[in-house]
């Protein structure tokens, strides 16, 4: 072989596989861990939940700062999770609350997040079971347990625990309405 073509070759594959090797960089991903600033991104969501509910742009924003402060920052994901939600933006949603629940192991809110993401996306089977697992994290989470009883009824996948869901709902509800629901589902079952 001759010998600049060999040498280009081997060059070539050095490269391609140098760049295997190096890791894809994601939306917040900061360049080292050192760049990890978990004070900053705490205050930047602390500041974002303040005005989730006034001022949605800027809470996204500060969300996002966060995010590059300290990309392992759980309650954000969580958190600009919801705001992409309440924005239809499902799939981002979907991607966030992932992320909250890998970084949040042991908080249900991520997990139930990402089940009501998957509801309205029209994916139920997989909604309740991302709804048992927020449950098989803390057990008898009441709004788990109303939004994985409220679809289990609704498309019809009753299990053996429904009646003792709706029995803890109609007692632990988060609402009156809540526990009334649970009541009126009870009696209807007990006909």
């Amino acid at each position: 072989m001759n010998r600049p073509v060999f040498t280009i070759m081997l060059g070539a594959i050095g490269l391609i596989a140098g760049c295997a090797a190096t890791p894809g960089r994601g939306p917040y991903e900061s360049s080292a861990p050192a760049d990890r600033h978990s004070t900053r991104a705490d205050d930047l969501n602390r500041e974002a939940v303040a005005v989730i509910e006034t001022d949605p742009a800027k809470a996204e924003r500060l969300l996002r700062e966060a995010l590059s402060a300290d990309l392992f920052h759980g309650p954000a994901h969580n958190n600009l999770g919801t705001l992409l939600l309440a924005k239809g933006r499902l799939y981002e949603a979907s991607e966030e609350f992932t992320w909250g629940s890998k970084l949040l192991p042991g908080h249900p809110d991520p997990r139930m997040n990402l089940a009501l993401t998957l509801e309205l996306a029209g994916r139920s089977d997989d909604a309740i079971s991302t709804y048992r697992t927020a449950l098989e994290v803390y057990p008898e989470h009441i709004p788990t347990l109303q939004a994985l009883t409220r679809l289990q009824i609704r498309v019809g996948r009753l299990d053996a625990n429904t009646a003792s869901n709706l029995a803890t709902i109609s007692l632990r509800g988060e609402s009156e309405e809540w526990r009334g629901w649970a009541r009126l589902e009870l009696a209807r079952r007990d006909r």
